[in-house]
């Protein structure tokens, strides 16, 4: 047991000193490798024989460049804007996130990954309309409770690393999702 401790003790030591250290940097590249993870896996779940390297790479490109720098900014506004002494804070914060920060960050996903994917605007805005309404309502489902577990007991510094690794998950789901609506509209 010692043996595999190690390593990870190691591991968790280095990543938790970039995040002191350097926490845009770091959450924007752990965000960026769950992302290809998640988008890989996806890939690999519905049995794809070749990777679609450019949703590969907009998933990537998505995280590092957004993914773990919108929720860091978002998580301290969240802080600053509710702090712990307020009444029903951990209410309040859990209202700004899903129905605030979510249908923005979503609608923003679904744009700007189809953008990243080399789709013309017309193209995005189409993909954003179909799956826009389906992809909320999903998170609303079943993120709610684990986004209510992240702004009452996860410490502020750690909240993007929550949320990416349960978006390694929604990654799967997302990429799923559009990949169907691609799928039906090219054969429509």
């Amino acid at each position: 047991m010692g043996v595999l401790s190690k390593p990870i003790i190691s591991a968790l030591s280095f990543y938790f000193s970039e995040l002191y250290e350097h926490p845009l940097r770091t959450k924007a590249v752990s965000c960026c490798l769950v992302a290809l993870a998640g988008n890989y896996a996806s890939q690999k779940i519905v049995g794809s024989k070749l990777i679609d390297l450019n949703s590969l790479l907009a998933y990537g490109a998505f995280g590092l460049v957004f993914g773990g720098t919108i929720p860091h900014y978002f998580y301290q506004f969240l802080e600053y804007a509710v702090p712990d002494e307020a009444s029903f804070a951990i209410i309040k914060r859990l209202f700004l996130e899903r129905l605030v920060y979510s249908p923005l960050y979503q609608a923003f996903s679904l744009y700007t990954l189809a953008r990243l994917e080399g789709n013309d605007h017309k193209t995005a805005v189409k993909q954003l309309r179909g799956l826009y309404w389906t992809i909320l309502t999903t998170s609303w489902k079943y993120l709610t409770v684990l986004q209510l577990l992240n702004v009452s007991l996860v410490p502020p510094m750690l909240r993007v690393l929550v949320v990416n690794l349960i978006g390694f998950f929604w990654t799967i789901y997302l990429a799923n999702k559009r990949r169907q609506q691609q799928a039906k509209s090219k054969s429509a």
